[in-house]
């Protein structure tokens, strides 16, 4: 993801639909191309697990 410090969860999931969205509409795709959007996905998925995961921790914390 590096490009994107400042990244917050909602804009990644907004970066996520963006890409399913392209990708649906796309008729035919290079394999680089699919592969590079897959990846940029797959990091953004993980940014906002990781997300939740620290929301989760915080709350138990508190409890």
């Amino acid at each position: 993801m590096g490009k994107d410090n400042n990244m917050n969860y909602d804009e990644a999931i907004k970066k996520i639909e963006l890409i399913v969205k392209e990708l649906e509409q796309a008729e035919a795709l290079s394999m680089d191309v699919y592969q590079a959007k897959a990846q940029e996905a797959k990091d953004l998925l993980d940014f906002c697990q990781g997300q939740i995961a620290a929301m989760e921790k915080e709350i138990l914390t508190q409890s």
